[in-house]
């Protein structure tokens, strides 16, 4: 049976970047550039006023001296006129210096006379003005190829005229659950049936990192149904099932997918909760068969799905980002497979945290992911790692806020 970190390996190893697409700037936020974008002019194009002021040629003009003010320059303005030697002109923030003048003198640091102007300060060539280029120049490299673009990212590629782009797109990933015991969200349960959970914590998952979800509904243990919905499911990118991946008599999953040319990656992963995992691929699909139970399916979500996600999605750090934190309570190993604890992440002082097990640790336990916002991994062997012991764990949302007294 494989270990953890040899599961993702084969991932890693099968899963690659979706193929490019050109899609427009405002629908790249949260996506992974494709290639190198390059400022397309000049930022600033043209020399301009830092300050509302009044433009000059310097000449080591200082306190008390006059300048004779000629026009005013709004921002947007395309003033072309020259302006010599002792004059001046009123200038606007953002507004094109003319031929001639290098400095900016902020209109409070003048006094107006009538068309003159009286410096109560002295000045420095260039002050106040923005070059062209000094911030860009056409054909810079602004963002490189793997980068996940931000607001930020959007914003100064806008500004150098980059209005269509490559990224990689995310994952439309297709749903499945099965099971004859399932019921829809919606229809009463009768005694032995259960609501099919997984597929709306699975979509809302799929949701919260930015992919597109193609729900499935249920299969039942039926080879015929499970053939019709699985075929469907691989015009998806990636299809997750739960349930029917064990060695029960009605777990056909598997013997479908096989039926189906598919090629296995995995099946079994020493871990806790999750053991009966499932992955491999379809011509170029990507397929997880995870446990129908619900933290279990949730576990093996963020485990293993999430990072094929993040490589087909072309993201240089697919992992969940780890943080260290002080453990609350005692934790131990799960015997011979790594266990895989569902806690709360508190930020307890500025930069520090503490991690809290859920009471709720059983794969059949909802409640133990409702209030996670972390994972704690338990290595084979580690017996007991008593409370106040430094851990590393895997995020999933971020931290809340809350003073805790250790003592």
């Amino acid at each position: 049976m494989l270990t953890y970190s040899q599961a993702v390996e084969k991932i890693f190893a099968t899963v690659q970047p979706l193929p490019p697409v050109e899609c427009a700037l405002d629908e790249a936020l949260g996506k992974v550039i494709a290639e190198r974008a390059v400022a397309r002019w000049d930022l600033p194009s043209c020399d301009n006023s830092a300050m509302d002021g009044f433009a000059f040629s310097w000449g080591e003009e200082t306190i008390g001296d006059r300048l004779k003010v000629r026009g005013v320059i709004y921002a947007g303005d395309s003033h072309q006129d020259k302006v010599e030697k002792g004059e001046a002109v009123r200038i606007m923030t953002g507004a094109p210096l003319p031929p001639c003048c290098d400095t900016v003198i902020p209109i409070e640091d003048v006094r107006e006379e009538g068309q003159f102007i009286l410096l109560t300060r002295g000045t420095t060539r260039g002050e106040h003005v923005r070059l062209r280029g000094e911030e860009v120049v056409s054909g810079e490299a602004l963002v490189e190829a793997g980068t996940v673009l931000h607001a930020g990212d959007i914003g100064l590629l806008a500004a150098a005229g980059i209005d269509r782009i490559k990224i990689h797109p995310m994952p439309r990933v297709a749903i499945l659950s099965t099971g004859n015991e399932l019921v829809n969200l919606g229809d009463p349960p009768q005694p032995g049936e259960i609501v099919n959970s997984n597929i709306h914590l699975l979509q809302a998952r799929l949701k919260e990192i930015g992919c597109e979800t193609l729900p499935l509904d249920i299969a039942r243990d039926d080879r015929d149904d499970l053939v019709r919905r699985i075929k469907e499911g691989l015009n998806a990118d990636l299809l997750i099932t739960t349930g029917g991946v064990s060695i029960g008599d009605r777990d056909h999953v598997q013997e479908v997918l096989d039926q189906l040319g598919f090629k296995l990656g995995f099946w079994k992963v020493a871990i806790k909760p999750g053991k009966p995992v499932l992955f491999g691929q379809i011509d170029r699909q990507i397929i997880f068969g995870l446990p129908g139970n619900p933290a279990a399916a949730a576990a093996t979500f963020e485990l293993f799905v999430r990072p094929a996600l993040g490589r087909l999605s072309g993201h240089p750090a697919p992992f969940p980002p780890v943080l260290r934190a002080v453990l609350t309570e005692d934790v131990c190993d799960g015997g011979k497979r790594q266990a895989f604890l569902w806690g709360d992440l508190i930020e307890t002082t500025a930069g520090y945290y503490s991690f809290s097990p859920n009471r709720h640790q059983g794969s059949n336990r909802n409640r133990a992911v409702q209030s996670a916002a972390a994972l704690l991994s338990v290595p084979v062997g580690s017996g007991t790692i008593s409370a106040g012991s430094e851990v590393a764990v895997m995020v999933l949302r971020l931290p809340s806020r809350q003073q805790i007294n250790f003592s």
